[in-house]
Order: C-alpha cells, then structure tokens, then sequence
C-alpha cells in the first residue's frame, strides 16, 4: 500500500509539471516557432542533465551494457516512447489550445491498459481485474469526446483532425515505450539510468528530425525558442519525467495501481487550462467543455478511490 501511495502522489505532482509542457508549447506555436525544434531541444536540452546525473552516481557503465546486450530494442522503444510520443505533441499545438491537446491527451490512460494484455501476457483473472479501472477510464474518455464536441463549431474540420489525430498517436506511443523498457531492463536500472537511456536511444531520431528541417525547410529555432524549450525541457522532460518514471518504477508488476498512475494525468487539463487563462489571457471554454473536464477529473478520482478500496480488501 506504502508503494502504491506514493505512486499516486508522485504521478500527481509530475502531472503539474507535465502541463508546462501543452502551454508552454502553445506559446511558441503561436509565436510560429517550428513544431520540429520546439520538439527536438526538448531532448538535447535533457541529455546533458540527465548525463551528468548518471555520471555523478557513477552509474553508466552499467546503463551502457544494457544498452549494449539489446541495441536495437532500446532504439525503436525509445523513439516510440520519447520521438513518437513527443513530437506529434508539439504538432498539434499548432492546431489546439494547451488545455484542449492536454485534455485529449488523457486517451493515454485508456491506452495503457489496452496495451497491457498485450504486453504482459496475464492469467485471465488479473486482465478481468483490470476491468474496473476500465470503466473509470472510459468516463475520462467520455469527458474527452464532450471537450472536443464542445470545440468542433469554433474550428475547421482539418484544424480539428490535425488536432487531434497526433495527439492520439502519442496517447499510445508513450506508455507502449514507457512499458517496454520497463519489461527489457527487468528493475536493473534506476529512473535516471532508463531516462538517459531513452535519450541516447532515441537521438536518432531527433537528430534526422532537426536536421530535416534545418537542411531540407532551412528553419532555425525562433529566437525565444532557446529559452522555451529550455523551460518545458527542465519542468517536463527533466522533473516531470522523472516523477513519473519514478512512480510507474514504484508499482510497475501491479497492471491496477500502474493504470491509477496513468490516470493521474488527467490533471493535466486542469493545470493547462489555468496555465492558459494566466499567461495567454484564453477565455474560459464553454459549459460543454466544463463538463468533459469535470468527467475527466471524475475518473481520475474513481481511480483513486478504487485504488484504495482494492488495497484494503
């Protein structure tokens, strides 16, 4: 039960740091930053702290021989889990308010236990266990569908889909790569061993990203860009990404309270769209939305309390 606490309330506080990332996002969208480099600092902004962290433990000759033992694996899962996840992300900024990317974002939660039976194959008793949180992720889901009915007459159908199918695809991509390591390092590596890890495995990517756009679109990161992505990449990639790591490590051979972290991410709408009002003057979304907020939070706490009610039986 211990574990499993502290899982939910350090899943909680990364979510506050993870909205960071949907207004900070906005911003450079709206100030026509490229969509490629608001994605690609991020990441080489991360490497060099999450280096000098693993470095300092002196704990990276042994990240480096798990790397070495599955190469291949630990590229193709870090660039679902870390390319795949973010820069579709940064795409639909463009496209969508902070607080409504976040709010679909929330299909991610729905999307972990989804792909749980099929990434660790269970007894049938444990995947009809799962069914509970289920329910209660359907009613966050639910709440999704509302907040983007609530948006469908204030954009075009394109800006919509472009708004919206991204977001999708990272909602999926991040836990499939999150679990995937957790599977191949087995607990032999820390939080911060596994972040770097998905760093280096992922710069590939980032690395023909950035270079696509530099040398085939010959677009540079905006002035402001620097400084932004160097915000979103301390707030989220470096401590909210860590929380999170740290609480999914927590209870990562418990599919219930792993899926009760998930769900703690709904948060995330609400502290996107308070991010929103204050720095970007936003107006307040319309009832509908309110709605969909108030079901997405809902679930998030069902989630909670049937985590406490499962851990007391």
């Amino acid at each position: 039960m211990g574990n499993s606490y502290k899982a939910l309330m350090l899943g909680l506080l990364a979510s506050l740091f993870f909205a960071v990332t949907f207004i900070v996002n906005r911003v450079m969208s709206l100030d026509d930053g490229s969509w490629i480099w608001s994605a690609s600092l991020r990441f080489f902004w991360m490497l060099p702290f999450f280096l000098v962290i693993v470095l300092s433990r002196k704990n990276f000759s042994v990240l480096w021989n798990e790397i070495k033992r599955n190469p291949l694996q630990w590229i193709v899962w870090s660039t679902v889990g870390f390319g795949i996840f973010y820069a579709p992300l940064t795409f639909a900024a463009a496209y969508s308010p902070s607080w409504l990317v976040a709010g679909t974002w929330q299909v991610t939660i729905i999307a972990g236990i989804a792909l749980s039976p099929l990434i660790n194959k269970q007894p049938q008793a444990k995947q009809n266990n799962l069914l509970s949180s289920l329910f209660f992720s359907g009613i966050i889901l639910c709440g999704i569908v509302i907040m983007q009915v609530s948006q469908a007459s204030k954009f075009t159908f394109d800006h919509l889909l472009l708004g919206t199918l991204p977001v999708l695809t990272a909602s999926f991509a991040y836990p499939l790569g999150n679990r995937k390591m957790m599977q191949l390092t087995g607990g032999r590596l820390d939080v911060y061993q596994r972040i770097l890890g998905m760093l280096l495995g992922s710069l590939p990517f980032w690395l023909l990203l950035s270079g696509y756009d530099l040398f085939v679109n010959r677009t540079l990161p905006g002035s402001n860009q620097y400084t932004q992505t160097f915000i979103v990449a301390i707030s989220s990639g470096v401590v909210a990404t860590a929380l999170f790591f740290l609480a999914t490590d927590k209870v990562r051979n418990d599919e219930k309270s792993l899926a009760r972290v998930e769900a703690t991410q709904s948060a995330e709408v609400l502290f996107a769209l308070l991010g929103e009002i204050l720095i970007l003057n936003a107006p307040l979304p319309d009832r509908y939305a309110f709605i969909g907020m108030v079901l997405i939070v809902l679930g998030m706490i069902l989630h909670s309390i049937g985590f406490s009610s499962s851990n007391q039986e």
